[in-house]
């Protein structure tokens, strides 16, 4: 079967949610010089490797499912279509998120026309919000409260402004560097820092709120 009808077909029977979510690991190199080399079974690994977390991204940036599905399948079919042109001076998934988020940014944009921009100036850029929320625990009462958090902090994640929340997910949960950002999403540095401080201090404020509210009176 020829790569790019296998890579359909794997795109179009699968299930993002369902499949299993791998951080990069040291044979994708291998990979990637295999799918350059017409090596179809090497592509379909790279997508079922990446499928769950790309499409975790394009959701992350969308907030549409359907319009999270065709951003995440126009990337893999895009990273297929140019893996020739790809020069391996990155990891193959951060060239991969550049192009997933930008189909994602596209299919936002048409159902924003004429946003008004929201990067006024910032002062003081020091105030972090932390990548991930620590452990409280074993007990079951623990346990339900972190899942508790992380539902409050998704949801926090859900209501920031698209602007704020594209530049969020980059930097914070894709871990793209700031220049990174700047280049997917069109704008400045400054302006990526601007967004991620208001991003940041936003998400903090919410779940302060939340914490405050859990406190016995």
């Amino acid at each position: 079967m020829a790569l790019g009808a296998s890579l359909n077909t794997a795109l179009s029977t699968s299930r993002p949610h369902r499949l299993p979510s791998t951080v990069v690991r040291e044979d994708e190199p291998v990979l990637v010089a295999a799918a350059k080399a017409g090596d179809a079974a090497a592509f379909e690994e790279l997508v079922n490797r990446y499928e769950r977390k790309i499409f975790r991204l394009t959701m992350n940036i969308t907030r549409n499912h359907e319009d999270a599905e065709d951003a995440m399948q126009d990337a893999f079919m895009k990273a297929y279509s140019h893996l020739s042109g790809f020069q391996e001076d990155s990891r193959f998934y951060t060239w991969l998120v550049r192009i997933a988020a930008n189909e994602a940014l596209m299919r936002l944009r048409k159902r924003r026309p004429n946003q008004v921009s929201l990067d006024e100036p910032v002062e003081g850029e020091d105030d972090l919000m932390p990548r991930e929320i620590k452990d409280w625990g074993p007990s079951p009462e623990q346990r339900y409260a972190q899942s508790e958090l992380h539902g409050i902090s998704d949801h926090a994640i859900d209501q920031l402004d698209p602007d704020f929340r594209t530049v969020f997910v980059l930097r914070d949960i894709e871990e793209l560097s700031t220049e990174e950002t700047a280049a997917i999403v069109g704008i400045s540095v400054p302006a990526v820092k601007s967004r991620l401080l208001r991003a940041r201090l936003k998400l903090r404020q919410k779940l302060d709120r939340y914490m405050r509210d859990r406190k016995p009176n």
